[in-house]
C-alpha cells in the first residue's frame, strides 16, 4: 500500500510551479541584464559600425588632397613633441632605444622631454638623452612643481623640486633653459616674468575631463575599448578630445602684454594599459603600465582553465596577455608642435620656441607640414612669432597643405573666416594676429591648426 505524503509536504504540482518560475525570474533577470549591457553599450556600438568607420573614411578623403605648399625662404620646418616622459619618470617605463623609434614612427625631428623629477627632488640636466640620436634631436627638460616645465638647461646644473616657484623660474632664467607651463587647467603663477610658453593643449587634460581621471576615462570607454580598441584605435584616442577654448583664452590674454608661446603637450607616457603573468610562486600578478601592482593573487581551478584557454601554458615568469591603449608612437603622432628653425640643433629649436616661431597641430587626423602664416606690408615680412610695423595695406596670409577653414583672430576676438587652400586679410590695426584652421569632417568643423601670433606695432 502507498504510504501518503505527510500533510505539510508540497504538492508535486507546487515544486514545478515555484521551479516554473524561478525559471521565469532567471530568464526576465538574463534579458534584463543584456537589454542593460546593450543600452550601456549602445554609444559605443554605434561609434564601431558607423562613426568611426565613416571618419576614417572622411580622413582619408582630406589626406588624398594634400598639395604642397611653397617653402618659406630661409626657414626649414621641424616637426616635435613637448611634455614627454622616460623610463626616468616614475610611472613610465619607456627607454630612450625605444622613444627613439616612436619618433622615427611617427616621423618626429626633435623631442623635448620633461621627466618627473627624483623623488628627492632633484632635477639633473645631465642624465636623460641630449643632442641627435639616429637624426632625432632630445633636448633634456622636466615637469616640476605647480607646473613649471623647465627645457633646455645647460649641462652640469641640477634644479630642486623643493624650491619656491619664483626661485625655479629665476634659475631657468640664468641657466640658459625656457619656462613653459604644463597643465593650464590648474592654477598657475602666471605672473612669473620668465614665463616663455604655455600647453595651448594636453592630451591628459581630455582624459581626465571626459572621466574625471585617466582611470574614469577608460572605464566610460570599456565598450568602446573591447569593440574598437584594434580597428579604429586613432578614432579612439581622439574620443575624449575637447576644444581647448579655456586655455586659448588664457593664452590670448598674456599675450596682450608678454610674448608667450603657444605649444602642444603629448604627456607621452605609454602607461595606459595592463598586463598579465605569472610568477615564480604560481600567483597571477596583474599590473597596469605605470607600473603598478593592481592585484596579485592564485588562480583556481575555473580560472586556471580559462586562462590556459586564453593565453596556452601558465608557466612561471610567462607573460600572458599585455594590452597598451597609449602606446609612445600614437602619443607622439596625436598633436605635434612644429617650429620654423634654420637647422635641427639644440639653441635653434630652442631660439625657435622661444621667438614663437611656432604652430600646433593635429597631424593624427592629417599631416600639416607646410602651413604657413605671413605679414608683409611696407616695413617688410614676418612669420608667426615676429613683429612687423603696422601700415595701412598690411597683409596677412595663411596657406595650408588641406582645404579647410581659417580663422583670423587679433588680440583674442575672432574677426572672420576663410574657406579653401589659403586666405589673406589686410590688416585694420595694430595688434596680434593668430590664425586657426579647422578641416570640415562628418559635416563638424574640428580644429586641426594654431598658430603663434604675428605682432603689429
Amino acid at each position: 500500500m502507498e504510504t501518503p505524503p505527510p500533510p505539510d509536504a508540497p504538492h508535486p504540482s507546487l515544486w514545478r510551479r515555484w521551479l516554473r518560475a524561478l525559471g521565469v525570474m532567471l530568464v526576465i533577470t538574463a534579458a534584463l541584464t543584456l537589454l542593460a549591457l546593450l543600452v550601456w553599450s549602445a554609444p559605443a556600438i554605434h561609434r564601431r559600425f558607423w562613426v568611426f568607420p565613416r571618419a576614417e573614411a572622411a580622413w582619408a578623403e582630406l589626406r588624398a588632397q594634400r598639395q604642397p605648399v611653397p617653402e618659406d625662404a630661409g626657414w626649414r620646418e621641424f616637426r616635435g613633441v613637448m611634455h614627454s616622459h622616460s623610463e626616468l619618470s616614475h610611472d613610465c617605463e619607456v627607454p630612450f632605444p625605444d622613444i627613439l623609434r616612436a619618433m622615427e614612427a611617427a616621423r618626429l625631428d626633435f623631442i623635448v622631454l620633461s621627466d618627473h623629477p627624483l623623488p628627492d627632488g632633484r632635477a639633473s640636466f645631465d642624465v636623460q638623452w641630449r643632442g641627435l640620436h639616429g637624426g632625432r634631436l632630445f633636448i633634456p627638460g622636466f615637469e616640476m612643481r605647480d607646473g613649471l616645465m623647465p627645457a633646455g638647461v645647460r649641462p652640469g646644473i641640477t634644479l630642486s623640486n623643493r624650491a619656491p616657484p619664483a626661485e625655479l623660474a629665476r634659475q631657468v632664467a640664468e641657466h640658459g633653459g625656457l619656462l613653459f607651463f604644463a597643465h593650464p587647467e590648474n592654477p598657475r603663477a602666471w605672473e612669473l616674468p620668465e614665463l616663455a610658453g604655455m600647453e595651448i593643449y594636453n592630451l591628459h587634460t581630455d582624459f581626465k575631463r571626459a572621466g574625471g581621471s585617466v582611470t574614469g576615462a577608460l572605464l566610460r570607454q570599456i565598450p568602446d575599448l573591447v569593440l574598437s580598441h584594434r580597428r579604429f584605435p586613432d578614432h579612439l584616442y581622439r574620443l575624449p578630445f575637447r576644444r581647448p577654448a579655456e586655455f586659448l583664452r588664457r593664452w590670448d590674454e598674456l599675450n596682450r602684454t608678454h610674448r608667450i608661446t603657444g605649444i602642444a603637450g603629448n604627456d607621452c607616457h605609454q602607461n595606459v594599459g595592463f598586463r598579465g603573468f605569472m610568477t615564480p610562486e604560481g600567483t597571477l600578478r596583474v599590473e597596469d603600465t605605470s607600473p603598478r601592482v593592481i592585484k596579485e593573487f592564485p588562480p583556481g581551478f575555473l580560472t586556471r582553465a580559462a586562462l590556459r584557454l586564453g593565453f596556452g601554458p601558465l608557466e612561471p615568469g610567462r607573460r600572458l596577455f599585455h594590452v597598451q591603449f597609449d602606446p609612445y608612437e600614437r602619443s607622439a603622432r596625436h598633436v605635434n608642435t612644429h617650429v620654423l628653425a634654420h637647422e635641427l640643433t639644440e639653441p635653434a629649436v630652442m631660439e625657435s620656441l622661444r621667438e614663437s616661431r611656432v604652430f600646433v597641430a593635429f597631424d593624427l587626423i592629417a599631416d600639416s607640414s607646410g602651413f604657413r602664416w605671413s605679414a608683409e606690408g611696407p616695413g617688410g615680412r614676418a612669420v608667426m612669432g615676429e613683429t612687423l610695423p603696422f601700415a595701412a595695406g598690411t597683409r596677412l596670409r595663411a596657406l595650408a597643405p588641406i582645404p579647410g577653414r581659417f580663422t583670423l583672430v587679433k588680440d583674442g576676438a575672432a574677426l572672420s573666416t576663410r574657406e579653401g587652400r589659403s586666405a589673406e586679410w589686410i590688416a585694420d590695426g595694430p595688434g596680434k594676429y593668430r590664425v586657426e584652421v579647422e578641416l570640415s569632417i562628418l559635416g563638424d568643423w574640428t580644429p586641426w591648426i594654431y598658430a603663434n601670433p604675428i605682432q603689429l606695432r
